[in-house]
């Protein structure tokens, strides 16, 4: 577990072209281990803390004071939510620590161009890439859900945003930077109906091999199911309808016979078979093999063309884009609201460039307000496919001093944001009063940002 994160900011670095010692010497540097922090019955190991040290420095981060001092802190910190996390009862479903992994996963593969690629640079399995990532993932999800427990209910009134604004100095008024609006169309590529009748007659036979007694449903997911539930052979946990694909929970749900393996299921992510585990109320815990078909240079040309055609009929006033997008965008989060990108952090139209996918925001970047970029591909991170798309840049907001009338949801979030900082620091000062703590010797001179590490 202490090199968890390291591998997502290794793999980060890897995907940007930059190359970093650590997967060469993370094996090399055996360092003799001592707790050095015990919190409640939780240690911090030395060793924990100089693994993320080198990560962060491998990421360019800046560490603000002594790195043996704010490390360590930070570690204490995450402890603190963990603990809370058992007692509250709270954790990350597995479906989703499993999708996030995949959705990692693809994005990784596809940049650094093969999974043995993703192991040799790593010196690891892809499995054991994912049972670290799946940790990295479930804990920090564990404690964005604790945080979010603390603060749901925060509320902010437009007359605390104006006080707020109007006791402000003038060199202490937020600076807002680059902002674009943009508008999205995304085609699939066409897949062959040769490959889909590929992975059907794959299914069927795996459905067959269940049936008559040959295989474990369980032993196939593990060997073949391109999902992240694989390593899991494939079960996903209690869900309930709106957490599934539409499809794959119109029929899952209908499932009575845990011997049984349902028909073959289209869904936004492939074609799956489907087996019953166990009903649980509204909640139901299956497992699955999912089958992804995928896209030739040919197919992704083809998209790419249709796209140019439908980019110049456009420019030739034959439609608008927002038609066009109504009638021939795929990208079922925008299609219905004429193309137009909503930033999911903030719930308006407005993105900052980093906020953006990258493959959007290395075009909009070269664009003026009104144009439509060139058909370009792009990767669906969530079903790990390569899609194409154009976009259209529909304002640019320069970078400025924030104002009530142009800013009043910026200036609302960073409202927002000091009140809910305000209720979780409490929180941890809080914690830190009820918890054993106990910091070794040569550990303990620090400017920490919290005072009650050390008790008096």
């Amino acid at each position: 577990m202490r090199n968890l994160k390291s591998i997502t900011a290794a793999m980060l670095l890897v995907c940007a072209g930059i190359a970093t010692p650590f997967a060469a010497t993370a094996q090399e540097n055996n360092v003799i281990d001592e707790v050095v922090w015990v919190i409640g019955d939780e240690a911090i190991f030395k060793s924990e803390v100089e693994e993320q040290y080198r990560q962060m420095q491998y990421e360019g981060q800046k560490i603000d004071g002594d790195p043996y001092c704010v490390i360590p802190e930070q570690l204490a910190i995450q402890k603190l939510f963990l603990h809370q996390a058992k007692i509250d009862t709270i954790s990350v479903p597995d479906a989703t620590v499993f999708q996030q992994v995949e959705s990692r996963m693809n994005y990784f593969i596809a940049n650094i161009g093969s999974k043995e690629k993703l192991e040799e640079y790593f010196k690891k399995s892809v499995t054991e890439i994912r049972e670290e990532l799946a940790e990295v993932i479930r804990n920090t999800g564990t404690v964005q859900e604790v945080q979010r427990n603390l603060v749901k209910d925060v509320k902010i009134t437009p007359s605390e945003v104006r006080k707020y604004f109007s006791r402000l100095p003038d060199d202490s008024i937020p600076f807002i930077p680059l902002q674009v609006e943009a508008q999205i169309i995304t085609l699939n590529p066409r897949i062959p109906q040769q490959e889909i009748d590929n992975i059907k007659a794959r299914l069927r036979d795996y459905s067959d091999r269940i049936m008559r007694g040959e295989s474990d449903f369980s032993t196939l997911a593990i060997l073949y199911s391109e999902d992240g539930s694989a390593r899991m052979g494939g079960e996903i946990g209690f869900l309930g309808k709106a957490e599934l694909d539409p499809a794959y929970a119109n029929v899952a749900f209908k499932l009575t016979d845990t011997k049984k393996v349902s028909k073959i299921v289209e869904s936004e992510f492939g074609y799956h078979i489907i087996q019953l585990i166990e009903k649980r109320g509204d909640r139901i815990n299956t497992r699955h093999i999912l089958l992804k078909p995928h896209v030739s240079d040919k197919d992704l040309t083809d998209a790419l063309n249709r796209l140019d055609s439908l980019r110049t009929d456009i420019m030739d006033n034959k439609f608008t884009f927002d038609d066009a997008a109504a009638v021939v965008s795929q990208d079922k989060d925008t299609r219905n609201n004429k193309g137009i990108m909503v930033n999911q952090n903030t719930a308006t139209t407005r993105f900052e460039m980093s906020q953006l996918p990258q493959e959007v925001a290395k075009e909009i970047d070269k664009m003026k307000v009104g144009e439509i970029s060139k058909p370009f591909i792009m990767m669906d991170r969530a079903k790990g496919k390569e899609i194409v798309a154009i976009v259209r840049l529909r304002n640019r907001i320069e970078g400025h001093k924030a104002n009530m009338s142009d800013d009043y949801q910026e200036l609302k979030s960073i409202v927002e944001a000091e009140k809910k900082n305000e209720i979780i620091n409490n929180w941890i000062k809080k914690k830190q009063s009820e918890t054993y703590i106990r910091i070794n010797d040569g550990w303990r001179n620090c400017d920490f940002q919290y005072d009650g590490w050390i008790k008096k």
